[in-house]
């Protein structure tokens, strides 16, 4: 009887290059169906940052290929080539990176007859990719994302965030009560928000304070909005569209009355053990923010469902996985959110909407048509006079613009944007 053929962390990266550039899948659907649970936490977190660095790397890697290949093979085989071919050009072991990629080939039963092919273009590639890496352009973003950005921004704006989704994300913490005290523990730095920044790559639940739930992990600019809303001790407060929970929790460490709602149970899960590992406390709702009943609320928030463009630094998949085509649905969806979100709000209430999303009709213009659609509503400029921010992200109508670029010798920051609304008492 045939034996199973063993996984590894490179089999499983091959795997998910092969759902994500072929079946248009995300990674985190991937990873929440139970792509890698086959695998050990290290080499889980080793496959996803290969997959990961070769969707980075990608247009870098087919430039190396491509002198190589007389016609393009089937696709199994161009992402066993471009792992291989990233790999090696960061520094990989030459003969562990060519061996496991011909024998990840060769098991394949269609394509197995390539392994020679692979085994000839990656030793190839063993002193060129290292030297011609860094010689290629910063990978730019596929047509369909890149040209509203560019017509947003400018070009070289678009270059800006580019050269920041290459470089990657740095790891952001949450602190429950005391950054000062996280930063030390880990070894973090404390950004001028209040977030704590590991540079170095780590092994989340093995780090000081995770057990304890002394912070969580949550991008400095994703942890802005909660920051803004400014929730108090005893005020009713909705967090709409909850999950995974990272805004939940700020809230809940406020003294808040906190409901979290969100359309999802399964994602409503892992709000519920955040919860528990940090012993903070909220009321979890499955239900629908387009028809949600509750309140009226002191205070809102509502992080929309949007094209999450703002976060590839962190996500490479996602200009792979989608094409755009969702553009229309999602931003008539935030319209519809935010006007039932405003009938939840008590008089004098203050509603934070955000997405984190680089396109403008996902934010700039989502609030300038709330506003002339409701009279009376105003934005709080004053509310976005926290630490760290700099006033000249503040917008024309009143909100926050969070990009990629800014914070360039910091590490970057996600694509965001905030406003704070005033409903009239």
């Amino acid at each position: 009887m045939p034996q199973p053929r063993a996984l590894s962390a490179r089999r499983s990266a091959v795997y998910l290059l092969d759902q994500i550039l072929g079946e248009g899948r995300l990674m985190s659907e991937l990873a929440g169906a139970g792509a890698l649970d086959r695998l050990d936490p290290p080499d889980r977190a080793r496959a996803q940052r290969l997959a990961n660095e070769t969707l980075r790397g990608l247009e870098r890697a087919d430039r190396l290929l491509k002198p190589h290949l007389r016609k393009t093979p089937a696709l199994h085989i161009r992402n066993i080539l471009r792992l291989g071919a990233v790999e090696l050009a960061q520094g990989g072991d030459a003969h562990g990176v060519v061996n496991e990629a011909v024998n990840i080939a060769a098991a394949h039963r269609r394509h197995g007859h390539l392994k020679g092919l692979v085994n000839a273009v990656l030793r190839k590639l063993v002193e060129e990719a290292p030297a011609k890496w860094d010689t290629l352009r910063i990978p730019r973003l596929p047509k369909w994302l890149r040209a509203p950005l560019v017509e947003a921004y400018s070009a070289e704006t678009v270059s800006k965030f580019e050269a920041a989704h290459f470089a990657g994300a740095p790891l952001d913490l949450t602190a429950k009560t005391d950054p000062d005290a996280v930063a030390q523990a880990t070894g973090g730095t404390l950004l001028p928000t209040g977030s704590v920044r590991l540079f170095e790559a780590a092994q989340v639940s093995a780090l000081p304070g995770f057990a304890t739930g002394d912070w969580w992990v949550q991008d400095a600019a994703a942890a802005l909005p909660a920051r803004i809303l400014d929730a108090q001790p005893g005020e009713r407060v909705l967090d709409l569209c909850a999950a995974p929970g990272g805004k939940t929790l700020q809230l809940a460490a406020t003294g808040a009355d906190v409901t979290a709602l969100d359309l999802s149970e399964s994602r409503l899960a892992r709000v519920r053990e955040n919860l528990a590992r940090t012993g903070l406390a909220a009321q979890v709702v499955q239900g629908d923010a387009l028809t949600h009943a509750g309140g009226p609320y002191d205070a809102i928030l509502l992080d929309a469902p949007c094209s999450a463009t703002g976060t590839i630094r962190r996500h490479p998949d996602l200009p792979h996985a989608k094409d755009g085509s969702e553009f229309a649905t999602l931003i008539a969806l935030q319209s519809a959110m935010l006007d039932h979100a405003l009938t939840l709000l008590a008089p004098g209430g203050r509603l934070v909407f955000c997405t984190c999303s680089l396109l403008p009709d996902e934010g700039e213009c989502q609030v300038e048509e709330a506003l002339a659609r409701h009279p009376g509503l105003a934005t709080d400029r004053a509310a976005l006079s926290r630490p760290g921010i700099d006033q000249t992200w503040i917008t024309e109508e009143g909100g926050l613009r969070l990009r990629p670029d800014f914070w360039t010798k910091q590490g970057g920051m996600d694509g965001f944007y905030i406003a704070c609304l005033h409903r009239p008492a």
